[in-house]
């Protein structure tokens, strides 16, 4: 996989998957940065969502991994600010589309909806694809334009 710092958050629902993920991450020798929560106690998940989005936007990580219940509050929330491109994956194929034809800087997975291979999948899919501009970089840019 390429070289990069990803950075990683979840809810109380997502805190078991974002640990073995940080586990699995680790085992490749990629750079985590672990922005919480610490236990499956009950937190807000917009709180988590903007953690990563400040580490983003302040060129702390490459990219960063959101994972609540569903996945679709963290996607939600971290997709109002401006430069996020979250999307909901839970395949492999998915999560590979999002970077190669939105360039998804942020992977979001559903916890309570994956399993740890699947994620484990999503993973690597979204970390090995590369943005494929064009067509793509032309739709971006109007998405872009209608982002205050």
């Amino acid at each position: 996989m390429p070289e990069k710092t990803v950075a990683l958050a979840a809810d109380h629902a997502g805190f078991a998957l974002k640990s073995h993920l940080l586990d699995w991450l680790s085992g490749r020798g990629i750079v985590t940065r672990d922005l919480g929560t610490d236990s499956e106690d009950a937190v807000d998940y917009p709180d988590f969502a903007g953690a990563l989005v400040d580490i983003l936007q302040a060129g702390a990580a490459e990219c960063g991994v959101l994972i609540c219940g569903s996945g679709i509050g963290m996607s939600i929330a971290a997709n109002r600010h401006r430069g996020i491109r979250a999307a909901l994956a839970s395949d492999a194929e998915t999560a590979r589309l999002a970077r190669q034809h939105n360039d998804a800087n942020v992977l979001v997975l559903p916890g309570r909806h994956i399993s740890t291979v699947e994620a484990e999948c999503c993973m690597e899919a979204f970390l090995t694809a590369t943005f494929e501009g064009g067509r793509h970089r032309r739709r971006l840019d109007k998405i872009a334009q209608g982002v205050s």
